[in-house]
């Protein structure tokens, strides 16, 4: 009878440790372990330090052997402008234009702003501590192979044209966003 119980219980161990290994076999082939090496972030603040802050860690995420991608939208495709034009947009678009910044250099801050003096006040700080400006970090993030996408739907709602954006960008839009944050290691909104 014994022999009948320890049989019984080794066969019962035998089972949960089969399900056991299944389980473990499932938890290593899904969840982070299919996610690639990658970090994505959706910028969609306008301010410079915000996107100084998007851009340090996309580059140190390239320089750490990821792939890496930001999605600007909405205010921060201002940080993406090589010029401001006003030919052939309609009232509103011209309007967009004129209110947005011109480029990189011309963003605010999110906080001490200083009535339009803050950006000189980092900048100068910045500058003096050998941190790279936001227009200097843009770059560092093409020539480090960070996937630079902006959105068509934000571009079309305040009237910014691809020929207004620095060349070679990527476009798209949400979808664009979704297929590389699904398989992303790392997400973020700033």
């Amino acid at each position: 009878m014994d022999n009948k119980v320890a049989d019984k219980v080794a066969e019962k161990l035998n089972s949960v440790r089969k399900q056991l290994e299944q389980i473990l076999a499932q938890v290593q082939n899904s969840g982070t372990s299919q996610l690639s090496n990658r970090v994505t972030i959706v910028a969609f603040s306008g301010d410079m330090d915000k996107l100084i802050a998007a851009l340090i860690i996309a580059t140190g995420a390239t320089a750490m052997g990821m792939e890496a991608s930001i999605y600007f939208t909405f205010w921060s495709l201002a940080a993406l402008k090589k010029k401001t034009s006003l030919k052939g947009k309609p009232i509103a678009d011209k309007l967009a234009a004129l209110i947005l910044p011109s480029g990189p250099a011309h963003l605010g801050t999110s906080k001490m702003n200083m009535f339009g003096a803050g950006p000189a006040f980092f900048n100068y700080i910045m500058k003096k501590k050998n941190i790279m400006s936001l227009p200097d970090l843009i770059s560092l993030a093409r020539e480090t192979g960070v996937r630079i996408i902006a959105c068509q739907m934000a571009m079309e709602v305040i009237g910014i044209t691809k020929e207004e954006l620095l060349d070679n960008l990527d476009f798209g839009g949400v979808a664009t966003y979704l297929a590389d944050a699904r398989d992303s290691r790392v997400t973020l909104f700033i």
